[in-house]
């Protein structure tokens, strides 16, 4: 398999380092080699997070290369937006619609808008944080929920039982059921 590109963009606290852990030891479940890193700002203070994950046969380099991203995974629509230059035509989506700062002095819908047309591949722009709060009281769950939805919808080349393996194995252990039960909600929504 030729490498599988994936940013992970949003801001301290949503869970971006969780999120990159899972989705990176259920790669190397389902046999793939795999590389990530890291590249952050203030995040206790809310500051921008991304992570990159790659993998496939073989990974040489950690690091997603600009206009090579197959998917991109906002937790946060601003930070979505923001990281457009590793978008090609072909990427995919998958965004939280849920604003946390508003250094953009936009709205979401016209958020919402401005990645629809500067984005030219796949797009699900979905309200998970609202969801999760809604279904589970914790809008920190949206990025377990939204891997659920990549999954279902199959935007992600790994198989359903490998990540919920890999869930189990970095959820804490009182919030395991919570992240189970966020993983398998998008089938109630989609």
């Amino acid at each position: 398999m030729k490498p599988f590109n994936i940013i992970i963009a949003g801001v301290g606290g949503l869970g971006a380092i969780t999120l990159t852990k899972i989705i990176a030891q259920a790669a190397m479940i389902n046999g793939y080699d795999v590389k990530t890193s890291e590249l952050h700002g203030l995040s206790q203070k809310g500051g921008s997070v991304q992570t990159h994950i790659r993998f496939g046969d073989r990974i040489y380099s950690p690091l997603v290369p600009q206009g090579e991203a197959d998917l991109i995974i906002g937790l946060e629509i601003s930070e979505t937006l923001r990281n457009i230059s590793y978008a090609n035509p072909e990427t995919i989506v998958l965004s939280d619609t849920n604003q946390f700062f508003y250094q953009e002095n936009l709205s979401v819908e016209e958020l919402s808008k401005k990645i629809q047309t500067m984005f030219k591949g796949e797009k699900h722009l979905i309200s998970a944080s609202q969801i999760c709060n809604k279904e589970l009281k914790k809008q920190v769950l949206a990025g377990i929920y939204m891997l659920g939805h990549a999954i279902d919808k199959k935007i992600i080349p790994l198989k359903g039982q490998s990540v919920l393996k890999a869930i189990l194995n970095n959820a804490p252990e009182r919030y395991l059921e919570l992240n189970k039960k966020a993983f398998s909600l998008s089938k109630k929504y989609d």
